[in-house]
């Protein structure tokens, strides 16, 4: 194991074990250097490389801190390596939403309030019948997240929010290429939202499942 990767898995050991909890400021280098038997270069390197992935966060002239470790936090690395992805793991991407988005939306079902339907239903108002491809797409980023931020689950609200991405130009030229697909986008938002407000977590599910596989099916038959 190379000497900052050592350095790496014993920071993050104290982390696990409880010894560093979360807002925790790490003792001094030179100490810390001494408890767990590294150099302080070696130390330096571990700290820098948890601070790029946010478990740690350094704050000049006052010292290294442990994060909130917030998945939200955390998973914006997800965000990061999703960026570098490449056209023909699209359908991949949006296999993964496939399967953790309709979960998301039957957890929601059970979950949101009157108010969050209302708001939902507000938003597919204001877009209007005719809306430009751009508008709905922006529309469609946003009421599925609403969605998914209704399912209580912050983990899952995190990681499809990191896959929305790769996603979103998929679903640009999907809807400048194919004849019906701002109408049925929309006939399908409706739908989700009707069960949603029914409580019907299986109407909702499925309906998702639909929503996301359209997509999918139309990806597969245009590449």
């Amino acid at each position: 194991m190379a000497v900052t990767d050592e350095a790496i898995e014993k920071i993050k050991g104290m982390i696990v074990s409880g010894a560093l909890r979360p807002g925790d400021r790490l003792p001094k280098e030179s100490e810390l250097a001494a408890e767990l038997g590294l150099s302080r270069n070696s130390l330096r390197e571990a700290v820098r490389a948890l601070s790029l992935i946010r478990i740690l966060d350094v704050r000049q002239g006052d010292g290294t801190y442990v994060t909130s470790l917030d998945p939200q936090l955390l998973l914006e690395a997800l965000s990061f390596v999703v960026d570098f992805h490449r056209d023909d793991t699209v359908l991949e991407f949006l296999a993964v939403r496939r399967i953790l988005e309709p979960a998301a939306t039957g957890m929601a079902a059970l979950r949101i309030s009157e108010q969050q339907v209302d708001a939902l239903s507000a938003q597919l108002d204001a877009l209007g019948g005719a809306p430009s491809v751009e508008e709905l797409v922006a529309c469609d980023l946003e009421f599925h997240r609403g969605i998914v931020q209704s399912s209580g689950n912050s983990v899952l609200c995190s990681l499809l929010d990191g896959l929305s991405g790769p996603t979103t130009r998929a679903r640009i030229w999907r809807g400048l290429t194919q004849e019906d697909a701002v109408s049925r986008t929309l006939h399908e938002h409706r739908a989700i939202l009707g069960a949603l407000r029914d409580r019907d977590a299986e109407a909702a599910r499925s309906w998702a499942t639909v929503h996301i596989a359209s997509v999918e099916q139309w990806l597969r038959s245009t590449l």
